[in-house]
């Protein structure tokens, strides 16, 4: 019975992320974008072993809106065209960032538990992808808990209470 739930939730979450409307694919666009120049704005620190990328706090925005989700992604691969690792980068980094916008998502009822998906699956994707990639990278380990500490300060500590506040003024935001 659990797996049929799962199912569920995923279909209903795969229909919340349609864009259906000149309005959705604005936002949609407008995540891409801001995603995108956050993380170029500040490439020193948001690529490499040791990154915070303050774009990373869109990662809360599937609270809200499922159109987020494709922003999101997009977002994630236009910046990586543009720095990082290659096509190591666009592949793992987006894909961590699709599935911890998913994630998130999916979790949206509960807000203390939706900032969570992007930690783990970046601090395992990308934290990986690094070690494999990064000439004389330090231990696996010590990747992913570098990646998973930097996303933890910006998806939990800044990201609950950016989406406490966001929960205020929701209406004004996503409608």
């Amino acid at each position: 019975m659990k797996r049929k739930k799962a199912v569920t939730d995923v279909a209903v979450a795969a229909q919340d992320i349609k864009p259906n409307t000149t309005r959705a694919l604005v936002h949609g666009a407008v995540i891409a974008a801001l995603y995108a120049v956050l993380t170029l704005c500040l490439a020193p620190v948001s690529y490499g072993p040791v990154q915070f990328r303050l774009s990373e706090l869109l990662t809360v925005l599937p609270v809200f809106t499922g159109i987020s989700v494709p922003g999101l992604t997009i977002g994630c691969v236009l910046a990586n065209l543009f720095g990082g690792f290659g096509l190591y980068d666009i592949v793992f980094g987006s894909l961590a960032t699709a599935l911890g916008a998913i994630g998130t998502r999916l979790l949206r009822n509960k807000p203390w538990l939706a900032v969570w998906p992007p930690v783990i699956s970046n601090a395992l994707i990308v934290g990986s992808m690094l070690y494999f990639v990064v000439p004389d990278s330090p231990a696996l380990l010590i990747n992913v808990a570098m990646v998973g500490l930097s996303e933890m300060v910006i998806c939990v500590i800044l990201g609950l209470p950016f989406v406490l506040l966001l929960k205020k003024y929701a209406k004004a935001f996503f409608r």
